[in-house]
């Protein structure tokens, strides 16, 4: 089994999972929720009252004020992994599901307030990451031929269009707001990091040189800032975003090796997969991990 197939399957980890926010500016960080089971890679809606999660194969909403999550109901898509996104209207998500038949991650997409899901992606693995500004293309990471290339696709389904293909792994493609870039992490220069490219693949560039592995690009809704999590050099192998590592959680300054700190944590995979930036602009959303006695 491949790496990015074997860490993102659906698992008890056997930890205490805790939905958090953190102010990037001051580093102050509120604890939401706790959870005796895995919940997974929080969305913000564009309102800034919910944030969207998966858990155990289904996918909740968090209800900021009341704090209380309910389950949006998915259909078949009862398998679903930590690679979520909505659109930026808030009502259409997109989700990967491990489908029935193989086991392997396709992309789907229903209503947020529930309904039958709609296969997008008959190819896979593929694993969910972006969604251009209108809402009409997909952005995301499958194995094509034994390799990891990112790719996009019509966000109602159509032919797929493949943007990298180079040695290593690329991962994690995510629209920057005005559209016209879309955002990665890869492996070509050795350690995982931050890269970008024109939206149609062109001009690709190092946005990160850090002696860590850096992963999920995540740019805010206004386009100013990106915040991305890192794995110390030497605990993962470049290519692999595990579970129960310490990690940060950091904000890219000026590109290259600047950045600030803006969260250390006990997580890794699940943490951050996905955009959780709130839409001011001031927080983002993410679940740190603790360990069962």
């Amino acid at each position: 089994m491949n790496v990015l197939t074997s860490v993102r399957r659906r698992e008890d980890r056997g930890v205490i999972s805790i939905l958090e926010t953190v102010d990037v500016d001051s580093g102050i960080r509120i604890v939401m929720g706790e959870y005796d089971n895995l919940i997974e890679a929080p969305n913000w809606t564009p309102d800034g009252k919910s944030l969207v999660y998966n858990s155990e194969g289904h996918i909740y909403i968090f209800d900021i004020e009341t704090k209380v999550s309910k389950e949006i109901y998915s259909g078949i898509a009862v398998e679903c992994n930590n690679d979520h996104i909505l659109s930026r209207d808030g009502k259409r998500i997109w989700v990967s599901h491990q489908t029935l038949e193989d086991g392997e991650s396709r992309i789907y997409g229903f209503k947020v307030t529930g309904g039958e899901p709609t296969l997008v992606t008959p190819m896979a693995p593929s694993y969910l990451h972006g969604c251009s500004p209108d809402g009409e293309i997909l952005a995301f990471c499958g194995e094509r031929n034994g390799q990891y290339d990112i790719y996009t696709i019509p966000s109602i389904g159509g032919n797929e269009t493949q943007l990298t293909n180079l040695p290593g792994l690329d991962d994690g493609p995510e629209y920057s707001p005005c559209g016209k870039y879309i955002w990665f992490n890869s492996s070509r220069s050795g350690l995982m990091q931050v890269w970008r490219m024109e939206k149609d693949g062109s001009n690709a560039t190092q946005m990160t040189f850090n002696e860590s592995n850096s992963w999920f690009p995540h740019v805010s809704p206004d386009g100013k800032r990106v915040a991305y999590i890192t794995y110390k050099k030497g605990d993962v192998d470049p290519c692999d975003h595990p579970a129960n590592k310490n990690v940060e959680i950091r904000l890219m300054s000026k590109g290259n090796d600047e950045f600030k700190i803006v969260a250390k944590l006990f997580g890794g995979q699940g943490t951050f997969n996905v955009n959780s930036w709130s839409p001011d602009n001031k927080t983002i959303a993410f679940v740190s991990y603790r360990l069962k006695v």
